[in-house]
């Protein structure tokens, strides 16, 4: 890719989430008209889950509808900064309040909805699914992100290894380097500029009472497993034009009743065995 490619789909569309006494990046994938108000656009952004994770606080609440205690998630808004650039110079961070609108803790990722509704002029694209098998080791890739919190930067580096399992969980590995804050940051392939999946990982050794960090060995979501987590949220509407943000909502609602309802019904039968 030219340098101009390089920084429209690798650096422009990366952001600084700060979460409670964290923080961490994000990947700006979606920024559409707003089908209710045209004159706006909704703009999603994914990032890691441990990035946002102090403001996701679980309660035990009492049910006067099921008759029993039930684990509530209750979301704080986390912020977003989002970059503006003059070629390679930033020429203004945009802080917006963001909605978290989904997450998963086994996947470690999360997807936010940003409040400021201007139209986002960069954004990530997703691997096509059908393009993942055309992914090899030694192929080029970039991670972006805000290693220690630092304005975005990429790094460049190649695939090491197609498919890593750490805690039951697929990773790519690569040997650009990255660093704590890079979380939720993407790594890019290098020819397409297409989003293979989110920084995650890094490896660290034990030395005697130090670690030492192998920022060259890090660890990102496999795009297997970014779709995994897309279509198990609901959340198809970033990377099928067919969907629609509202329309996902909706079926996350569904969703979310029909277990609720599965929950009455075991307890009912459980009712009528004693």
């Amino acid at each position: 890719m030219e340098r101009q490619q390089i920084h429209e789909k690798i650096l422009y569309p990366v952001t600084r989430v700060r979460a409670s006494a964290s923080g961490g990046s994000g990947v700006l994938v979606y920024s559409e008209p707003d089908p209710m108000n045209p004159e706006e656009y909704i703009n999603i952004a994914l990032t890691c889950q441990h990035v946002i994770d102090q403001n996701i606080i679980l309660k035990d609440e009492w049910d006067g509808v099921l008759k029993r205690d039930m684990k509530r998630d209750v979301m704080q808004e986390v912020t977003v900064e989002v970059f503006d650039y003059k070629g390679s110079s930033i020429v203004s961070a945009n802080s917006t309040t963001s909605e978290i609108i989904a997450y998963d803790k086994n996947h470690d990722l999360a997807a936010v909805k940003l409040n400021n509704t201007r139209k986002m002029p960069h954004v990530a694209t997703i691997i096509p699914r059908e393009e993942i098998s055309d992914v090899h080791i030694a192929d080029p890739v970039w991670v972006s992100g805000c290693s220690l919190l630092h304005d975005p930067f990429p790094n460049a580096g190649t695939l090491t290894s197609i498919r890593e399992i750490i805690d039951q969980k697929s990773y790519v590995m690569q040997n650009a380097p990255s660093i704590f804050g890079n979380s939720g940051g993407g790594l890019f392939h290098g020819v397409t500029g297409n989003l293979l999946g989110l920084t995650s990982r890094i490896t660290v050794t034990q030395l005697g009472f130090g670690v030492d960090v192998q920022a060259w060995m890090g660890f990102s979501t496999h795009p297997d497993r970014m779709y995994e987590f897309l279509d198990h949220q609901e959340l198809q509407f970033l990377y099928d034009d067919e969907d629609d943000y509202y329309s996902a909502m909706e079926r996350r609602v569904t969703k979310q009743r029909e277990a609720l309802r599965s929950i009455m019904i075991d307890d009912q039968k459980d009712i009528r065995k004693l």
